[in-house]
């Protein structure tokens, strides 16, 4: 999929660049308006191409000169414009702008949630190779865990949960009840009720107190011996990708935490330190994502009650589902622990492999799964998700090719205002030796060679993933002999111009001649061009 830089499709409409002053905006929009007025046509045919496009220039023009308007655009495309946003005085500012625009979004999502109620749980199954080498069974315990959560009204959410433990020849059990107001856009209030092993009441509110940091306070009583835990927790966002917290609780164990997480696009890390007076810890862990679809990770924990460390990774096999798996040694043993997340639930299976730490073991149980994994990938995994990324791209080609096809007509419409001044412009550029575009095309330039180079075979099922720019170029050279195209501006929105393959990856290839000689140039689909360039030179 390709990268989409700051929306430019209207700049490119009037083929100006994004830093154009409010006056080349006016140039650019008079010198197209007498291509595509109306009034210049007399064929009922030409009349309506010119009509269509006309009307896009003009619709380009009333956004980009209205500075408010040209503000949201920027930094949100059409969704911003169209989005409700109250243009005026008060929203003179991009931050104002974006932090309007994200209220307005933040409610349509709040409002489009409120009418769906949304489920999550886990199960946990743990397994014991030793219990079941020795004569007994492989399973050791399992547990259960569901809550589904509803909006009942704009501001009040329910969330109703339950869970159910078994080990050994022990087992319990309990349920829960939440309700959570929103008091004001920067307030809420929880009240909780939970009864089984652990009966409580609570209630808790946690506040924005500026626009980086947050304070929760909290009390729950229990309602088996009537004790008291006050708990109190600052949360402050330390810089764009790091936030850190501190937590105090007060009550039969008092406690002090101090946590850090920090979340860049590939990498995410976080530590915690816990004191107590009955306990102390320290724990944190690493991921990294290697793709889109693959992740790995490294964790440890030392205290009072605890001394592991694991090492693991998982993927992702769809686009609600992810498999990961875990190699865990500590003081309580070897551990392998598989997991399946899809959607809000998952299926966790720790299986115990041994509660000895022998080395020569250890070793076995770590590599083990490794040398499976990539013995997996390269022969089952890998070769089954190229098959099934060809089918896909088969697919998407297929379920886009009317919408392509309808493009195409569309700038071939575009193309036929064009083509008098373009040919005009050609022809004196050819009498004095100037800037002549012989050739260009624009689209996937590579995977349209890939598939001359395999005999075109699917290209009576396909639509083409390139289209034929040279009349819309011929027409952009200036008089003087030059062509410049800005950097930053999708190409597909230059009139004449269309996008032949939808979220695949696309260059412009020109090929062009110049006092005589022949020259040759690929640019990148947000690249910046300008010719001629002697660089360019076959």
């Amino acid at each position: 999929m390709e990268n989409t830089p700051p929306y430019t499709e209207l700049y490119a409409l009037l083929h100006i660049s994004p830093e154009a002053s409010d006056e080349e905006i006016r140039k650019a929009y008079r010198q197209w308006a007498q291509i595509y007025h109306p009034d210049k046509y007399q064929s009922s045919e030409m009349k309506d191409i010119a009509t269509e496009n006309f009307q896009r220039i003009r619709h380009a023009y009333e956004i980009l000169c209205d500075e408010h308007k040209r503000q949201i655009y920027d930094i949100y495309g059409m969704e911003g414009v169209t989005s409700g946003l109250e243009l005026g005085p008060k929203l003179n500012k991009p931050e104002e702008i974006k932090e309007e625009f994200e209220r307005l979004k933040r409610r349509r999502e709040e409002e489009k949630a409120s009418a769906h109620v949304q489920p999550s749980g886990s199960i946990l199954v743990n397994l014991s190779l030793p219990q079941f080498l020795n004569g007994g069974g492989i399973l050791r315990g399992m547990g259960m865990a569901s809550e589904v959560q509803s909006r009942i009204s704009k501001r009040n959410t329910v969330a109703l949960g339950g869970n159910l433990a078994v080990s050994g020849n022990s087992g319990g059990g309990g349920a829960t009840a939440v309700l959570r107001h929103q008091a004001s856009s920067v307030a809420s209030i929880e009240f909780m009720a939970s009864a089984g092993l652990r009966s409580l009441l609570g209630i808790q509110t946690s506040r924005h107190v500026s626009l980086h940091s947050t304070a929760t306070s909290g009390i729950t009583v229990s309602l088996r011996d009537g004790s008291i835990n006050l708990s109190n927790t600052w949360t402050r966002q330390l810089s764009e990708t790091s936030t850190g917290n501190i937590q105090l609780i007060f009550g039969v164990e008092p406690t002090i935490a101090v946590g850090w997480q920090r979340k860049e696009e590939k990498n995410s890390a976080a530590g915690e330190l816990k004191f107590g007076t009955g306990s102390f810890g320290a724990s944190g862990h690493y991921t990294r994502h290697f793709s889109a679809k693959s992740h790995g990770r490294i964790a440890g924990r030392i205290g009072s009650t605890a001394l592991e460390f694991e090492v693991g990774g998982g993927r992702k096999i769809s686009d609600y589902s992810t498999v990961r798996m875990v190699y865990t040694i500590g003081i309580q043993g070897i551990f392998w622990r598989f997991e399946l997340h899809r959607g809000g639930q998952k299926l966790i299976v720790p299986v115990l492999l041994s509660r000895h730490l022998n080395l020569f073991f250890a070793t076995g149980a770590l590599m083990m799964p490794s040398s499976l994994y990539f013995f997996l990938k390269t022969l089952v995994v890998k070769p089954y998700y190229l098959r099934r990324e060809r089918r896909k791209a088969l697919e998407k080609c297929q379920s886009t090719s009317a919408q392509v096809k309808e493009a195409k007509v569309a700038a071939e419409k575009a193309q036929q205002l064009l083509q008098n001044v373009a040919i005009r412009k050609k022809n004196k550029q050819s009498e004095t030796g100037g800037l002549v575009i012989t050739k260009a095309i624009y689209g996937n330039l590579k995977a349209s060679k890939k598939r001359s180079e395999q005999g075109g075979e699917e290209d009576d099922e396909l639509v083409s993933q390139v289209i034929d720019v040279t009349l819309p170029l011929n027409f952009l050279v200036t008089d003087n002999g030059q062509l410049k195209l800005h950097e930053g501006i999708k190409k597909s929105g230059i009139m004449g111009f269309c996008d032949p393959c939808p979220g695949d990856p696309k260059q412009l290839r020109v090929e062009y001649t110049y006092k005589g000689d022949n020259y040759e140039v690929i640019v990148d689909d947000y690249g910046e061009l300008f010719i001629p360039q002697e660089h360019h030179m076959v």
